[in-house]
């Protein structure tokens, strides 16, 4: 009795194996594209490596053909989000016919501590251009001209400098940059000029706290304006949180307490119109009220902003501004999660605390994160779409060579009978009635080997050509 049940237990583990074998070579064969099934083949991947010792090989292949798609999983996040908010078409493909040999000019909003400095890098050093940004070393500025114009086509700090102030916001900037064109370029006839918005939006804990250590180092941004409705607030509308030069040495418990701390909800009142609050003047409406119109202010403009990226997907946010602008990056963007900020450690009330101070900004960003995603998912899909076509546009053409190939021929069904050892597979032009403008239908007839499916390109036919 023990050596039958002992033979049956190992029977029925040579066909449980069998059975997992059976399915890891169907999935692979279903599901060859790695990147386009990426939950099924880390199935197999995990199937793999508790199984090392029965199929040890194609283990590293599976994990290699993961790694193919850069936007899968830079930060750790799902491939296939849930999203949480209904935008629309309008809202989520970008529209943008930007023109940079015409009048069309990119403004760069740049928020402190969202990775700006490092964006704003790419932006004139990084692009691939027919006529590249001037950057000299030692100089701060570079110089971006349109091809053959000495007209700019790029408004920020690396191009034209603070010259609507020191890190002006949403406010300052839609009201001084187009009269700061106009002084800088007088063209022969005055162009209307198409401005398109951009930003950088970052976690607010992890901006704040950045921001935190930075003022903490000495940094001031005194030469911020502020200027809204014509003017810039007074000493009593925005006061100082320090009474010296600077705040350095502030610690954490110091900056969160200042209530005048514009590092509170920076992300949200920098994309808001602040006359729609009275600017600085806190009276004129509750607390309550006041920043509940910003945040919706703020959503307003970002949405119907041409481009904003997040600074915790960075390849993400380098494939939209691309698709966006219809412009190439020359070296792809890099996650960088080793930043000051991160290497902070604060309690558990500490960050419940900057969460609070935050409230606004948390609401953006999460409202932000997910119209990014969608966006982001709706380009690649539309990507596809366009591969797929091109495809097919490939297969059609491919088709009518074959037609004209040797041992290849196109017969009308009344000429000669099919033999044994063909098929014939009905052309899209039989389907409207015509083949090459001819009305009568046709077929064209493929040898026994010939499948589709593995012939879809013209490298697929060529490389099974070879074969034959």
């Amino acid at each position: 009795m023990d050596e039958r049940s002992s033979s049956s237990h190992h029977r029925l583990l040579i066909a449980l194996l069998m059975v997992l074998l059976f399915g890891v070579i169907t999935i692979q064969y279903v599901c060859p594209s790695k990147s386009e099934c990426q939950l099924l083949h880390q199935l197999v991947s995990w199937f793999k490596d508790g199984r090392a010792t029965v199929i040890r090989s194609s283990d590293n292949e599976i994990r290699a053909g993961l790694q193919k798609d850069p936007y899968i999983a830079e930060d750790g996040a799902l491939v296939r989000f849930v999203p949480r908010f209904n935008f629309t078409k309008a809202d989520l493909i970008r529209d943008v016919d930007f023109n940079i040999k015409g009048d069309d000019v990119i403004v760069f909003l740049h928020i402190q501590k969202t990775g700006g400095t490092t964006f704003g890098r790419h932006l004139v050093r990084n692009i691939q251009l027919e006529r590249p940004c001037e950057c000299h070393a030692g100089q701060k500025k570079c110089t971006c001209f349109r091809p053959g114009k000495k007209e700019t086509w790029l408004f920020s700090r690396f191009s034209t400098g603070w010259s609507c102030g020191l890190h002006a916001d949403w406010t300052e900037l839609t009201s001084c940059v187009p009269s700061r064109m106009d002084s800088r370029e007088v063209p022969e006839s005055m162009p209307s000029r198409n401005y398109y918005y951009i930003t950088i939006l970052r976690d607010p804990v992890s901006r704040y706290l950045s921001e935190w250590r930075h003022v903490q180092r000495g940094a001031t941004w005194k030469a911020s304006l502020h200027v809204c409705d014509g003017r810039s607030p007074t000493l009593t509308e925005l006061p100082s949180c320090y009474s010296g030069d600077d705040w350095s040495g502030c610690t954490l418990q110091e900056f969160m307490d200042c209530p005048y701390n514009l590092a509170n909800n920076r992300q949200t009142r920098m994309l808001a119109d602040l006359s729609l609050v009275g600017c600085y003047n806190v009276s004129a409406m509750n607390e309550e009220e006041r920043w509940a119109v910003l945040l919706e202010s703020a959503k307003r403009n970002l949405i119907g902003m041409a481009f904003f990226g997040l600074t915790e997907y960075q390849r993400k946010t380098q494939y939209l501004f691309e698709r966006t602008f219809n412009l190439e990056f020359i070296s792809p963007f890099t996650q960088l999660n080793g930043t000051r900020a991160s290497s902070v450690e604060v309690p558990a009330e500490t960050d419940h605390r900057i969460l609070k101070l935050n409230r606004w900004d948390v609401e953006l960003y999460e409202y932000a994160r997910d119209l990014f995603l969608q966006r982001f998912q709706v380009a690649r899909q539309q990507e596809r779409r366009q591969a797929r076509a091109r495809r097919q546009q490939e297969r059609r053409r491919l088709r009518s060579r074959l037609s004209t190939k040797q041992g290849w021929q196109i017969l009308k069904p009344t000429e000669s009978p099919r033999q044994p050892d063909q098929r014939s597979v009905v052309t899209e032009g039989q389907q409207r009635g015509k083949v090459g403008g001819d009305s009568e239908e046709s077929e064209v007839l493929f040898p026994e080997w010939w499948d589709l499916d593995e012939n879809s390109t013209l490298q697929d036919y060529m490389d099974n050509v070879e074969q034959w």
